[in-house]
């Protein structure tokens, strides 16, 4: 998101619009739009592009334009469309595509407030005319704010849980090699710590008995469906030796791999 771009330039706002109809509008110039649906959801088509279904933000780039907006025909739905520029003129302000937000009353509380500074407050002087200039920018640029950093927060936490199913597939298909935390934190680009917390707090449990667990369940398996000796199994599901692998089984199983076999035998 562009916040290096945000503390170089000023959003000034031009008007505030509410429409519960299929429309299209045009970004054409430097104009800027913000889409900010109330109730229900639209589809949104920028041109020459795939429609996108909003039920919370949208940020039109006029060389994006112009935009469908489409309300469901058997759906009400409710947006309010923000157009303004910015200063200097020609800045780069790249901010477009959805936006979500953790905040939507928040968001609704400062759209009031905008709506009222617009309708309700009537400046007669100079002094106060730059009072809601001012005012109308400080609110445009905390809704701005606010969809920026919550739209990266949440596209953070995509791609938290991606990499963390990654990692978990990964366990599942190379459990029988020899698999770090270190070498799992590294592949997944997260420092051991953050790795170990992400981890923990995905699955319910650490990475060293996540992948116990994964090698005595495959070995449990290999004992129903082969007639291999208990120590090759131990080999081919990642354990270093026999012994090792005996201990983490009656751990896990509540038996040792003989009282195991014996069990299967008896079946």
């Amino acid at each position: 998101m562009p916040f290096q771009e945000l503390v170089t330039m000023i959003p000034m706002l031009d008007q505030v619009s509410t429409s519960s109809h299929s429309q299209t509008l045009d970004s054409s110039g430097e104009n800027h739009i913000l889409i900010m649906v109330l109730r229900g959801h639209v589809t949104i088509t920028p041109k020459d592009q795939a429609p996108v279904v909003i039920s919370q933000g949208y940020a039109c780039h006029p060389s994006s334009g112009p935009f469908a907006i489409q309300v469901p025909r058997t759906k009400e739905a409710e947006y309010v469309i923000i157009t303004y520029g910015v200063f200097p003129e020609h800045s780069p302000w790249t901010l477009s595509g959805p936006l979500r937000t953790l905040s939507e009353v928040k968001i609704i509380y400062m759209l009031d407030e905008l709506t009222r500074t617009l309708q309700d407050i009537h400046p007669d002087t100079e002094e106060e005319q730059a009072a809601q200039s001012f005012r109308k920018r400080f609110i445009l640029e905390r809704i701005l704010f606010i969809f920026m950093y919550e739209t990266h927060m949440t596209q953070d936490k995509k791609n938290t849980f991606a990499s963390m199913e990654d990692t978990l597939s990964y366990i599942q298909e190379h459990y029988m090699l020899k698999l770090t935390l270190p070498m799992l934190a590294q592949r997944a680009g997260m420092s051991a710590g953050h790795f170990t917390v992400l981890f923990k707090k995905h699955t319910g449990t650490t990475m060293i008995h996540y992948l116990r667990s994964i090698r005595i369940e495959k070995a449990k398996q290999l004992f129903l469906q082969t007639h291999l000796p208990a120590k090759e199994i131990a080999q081919q599901t990642g354990f270093s030796d026999y012994f090792h692998f005996s201990r983490i089984f009656k751990k896990e199983v509540g038996c040792s791999p003989t009282e195991y076999l014996k069990g299967i035998s008896e079946i």
